[in-house]
């Protein structure tokens, strides 16, 4: 057996082992707690360790003992001579397996730390749009345990730091009940529109929807006023609104009202009336505002490979056409399409007000012949109609329709025996296709109108002056296709405002930071 001594010069102390030291004795060596929990595998790597350590040539000077720290069963560099002399390579293999032990241990907590989030985690693909915020679930795999900088107060009352794990960097999600609510109003000539959304990695999710049709605008066109039965039936809607805001606890909301608080001569009295009852600010905008807020709405259903469109809203009082002139646009998609508005009118007339002046209920081939050529009338005003009409013959056009009219189209196009948004928002419709259907409303009496899921009794004396309109657009500017959106101005307004809150910039430079950071780990 060899002699052991300590030796200590007021430094650590250094075991010193002199004479020979059994081989028997490293074989029955018992396992050190260090080794406790470790494969078979690493208890061998260590053992081969101490063995070369052991058996390494002794050094030049001579000595005839070997120093080393008590800690054998290190997991640091092996320790090959009296001046911990290691050659670089030898260094370098201790660096990679310390690594892989690291990433052994790391890779075996994640592991189990993440089995309960696997399980709710599939909900992440369920996508749902409706008018209830309880059926929403989360649209990403959350991880339970995750580094956070937020600070919470304790029961004392003291602030106190989350305990930070290593691993992975806390994601705000969207959609879920941390992010904010948004809300679009929509008070036009026909409907009382509510939409409230929750922003989401692209795009947002409808959490509640409102709609009413309020006909607001009825006899404006000759009264020049806005009727109190109108006014009492908008109110009545409006205070709905209002409560769904207030249940909500909607975080940011824009409120407008169209054409016919534009056109009335009391229209500012209605909106003081409004505030009065209802809390809610409307506000009146202009018809520029009313043609970008379209276009906003829309431009995700834009042909990828189109050279221009033409995107008309056929409202109640008014009608909006823009030129969008994609030529230069260099790969620009949804939102950002709204800077290639090449022109844009905006026609007087809509449903409700060239149905007064024409008749909507029983409409002969000769008087929808009249209203086509009363809105073909104004579309002679239109600047830049002859560029267009240019763009057209030479170019990848496409007409895309926002309104109940399109959409009306669209349902009888595909025989819908209800009408389902889902079917009909983003529905490509051929030239030919459009003028069938025309034809078909308009030989179609008024009672079958009326019982047509896709119409209903609503819609019915006003869904022919809306293809006057249509048809005046058509003849004007020929395109092989449409493209049918139900979507508009609601959907503009809520894309403005999250993209004037940077909820999508901020995702994007959060994505890109958490890939840099996984690329670095080890």
């Amino acid at each position: 057996m060899a002699a052991a001594s300590v030796e200590g010069t007021g430094q650590s102390p250094t075991l010193v082992v002199s004479g020979s030291i059994s081989t028997s004795h490293s074989k029955q060596a018992q396992p050190s707690p260090d080794e406790e929990g470790l494969s078979s595998t690493q208890k061998r790597r260590r053992k081969r360790r101490r063995g070369r350590a052991k058996n390494q040539p002794e050094l030049a000077t001579g000595t005839h003992h070997q120093q080393r720290t008590p800690d054998l069963n290190s997991s640091s560099q092996p320790q090959t001579g009296g001046e911990g002399i290691t050659s670089p390579k030898g260094k370098k293999a201790a660096r990679r397996r310390g690594r892989k032990r690291w990433q052994a241990r790391n890779t075996q907590g994640v592991e189990q730390r993440t089995t309960g989030a696997d399980q709710s985690g599939d909900l992440a693909s369920q996508r749902f749009s409706g008018s209830s915020e309880e059926s929403l679930k989360p649209q990403s795999k959350q991880r339970p345990e995750t580094k956070s900088d937020n600070r919470g107060p304790s029961a004392s009352g003291e602030v106190q730091r989350p305990k930070r794990t290593q691993g992975f960097r806390q994601k705000t999600p969207y959609g879920q009940n941390n992010s904010p609510l948004y809300a679009a109003l929509d008070l036009g000539t026909n409907n009382c529109r509510l939409l409230i959304a929750r922003p989401e990695e692209r795009g947002f999710r409808v959490v509640d929807a409102y709609s009413r049709i309020v006909r607001l605008g009825e006899g404006v066109d000759s009264q020049k006023r806005l009727s109190d039965a109108a006014m009492d039936r908008a109110i009545e809607a409006l205070a709905n609104c209002h409560r769904k805001l207030s249940d909500r606890g909607v975080a940011r909301s824009r409120l407008i009202a169209t054409e016919a608080c534009r056109a009335a001569e009391n229209g500012s009295e209605f909106i003081d009336r409004v505030k009065t009852e209802t809390g809610l600010a409307l506000e009146v905008v202009n018809r520029e505002t009313e043609a970008r807020l379209a276009v906003a709405g829309c431009a995700s259903l834009v042909d990828h490979e189109a050279d221009g469109v033409i995107l008309f809203d056929i409202g109640g009082g008014s009608s909006e056409i823009v030129w969008l002139d994609l030529r230069n646009r260099c790969g620009a998609r949804g939102y950002a399409l709204t800077r290639f508005i090449r022109s844009w009118i905006s026609l007087p007339v809509g449903v409700v007000n060239l149905a007064e002046r024409h008749g909507g209920v029983h409409v002969t081939p000769d008087i929808f012949e009249a209203m086509v050529e009363d809105a073909a009338d104004h579309l002679a005003a239109f600047s830049l109609a002859n560029n267009l009409t240019e763009a057209i013959a030479s170019g990848r056009v496409h007409m895309l329709g926002t309104s109940g009219t399109v959409t009306t189209l669209a349902g009888v196009h595909l025989g819908l025996k209800r009408y389902d948004r889902r079917r009909v928002d983003g529905t490509w419709l051929d030239d030919s296709d459009v003028s069938r259907m025309i034809d078909e409303l308009r030989d179609m009496p008024y009672e079958a109108r009326m019982e047509n899921p896709c119409i209903g009794a609503d819609r019915a004396d006003l869904v022919l002056a809306g293809c006057a309109i249509l048809e005046a657009i058509r003849r004007r500017w020929t395109c092989p296709r449409l493209r049918v959106a139900d979507r508009g101005l609601r959907e503009g307004i809520l894309t403005e405002l999250m993209a004037a809150d940077g909820v999508w910039a901020r995702r994007r430079s959060r994505s890109r930071f958490d890939r840099g950071r996984q690329g670095n780990r080890v």
